[in-house]
């Protein structure tokens, strides 16, 4: 699944073209990489690093949602690894 549309549809981004910005500025990694592509895919078991304002949250995907659902719906494809801020 191309990482714009997992950061929307697990509710880390609002659009994708917010989730796009978030990449363009590098606040992202994939596997400990800076992820500098919008298309990159992600997989289930990926570990992605996502600085969010003052916080950095550090989350494995578990599995990939079909569609954008309720915030506990989202949470159910992620698991959070650690939560520093």
């Amino acid at each position: 699944m191309r990482l714009d549309r997992l950061l929307v549809y697990l509710r880390f981004a609002r659009t994708r073209s917010r989730a796009q910005k978030m990449i363009a500025s590098r606040s992202l990694r994939c596997n400990r990489k800076h992820v500098m592509r919008a298309s990159e895919d992600v997989v289930a078991g990926d570990v992605l690093t996502l600085a969010i304002g003052n916080e950095v949250r550090v989350v494995e995907i578990t599995s990939l949602p079909k569609r954008r659902g309720s915030p506990d719906e989202a949470r159910t494809h992620y698991r959070e690894l650690d939560r520093a801020g």
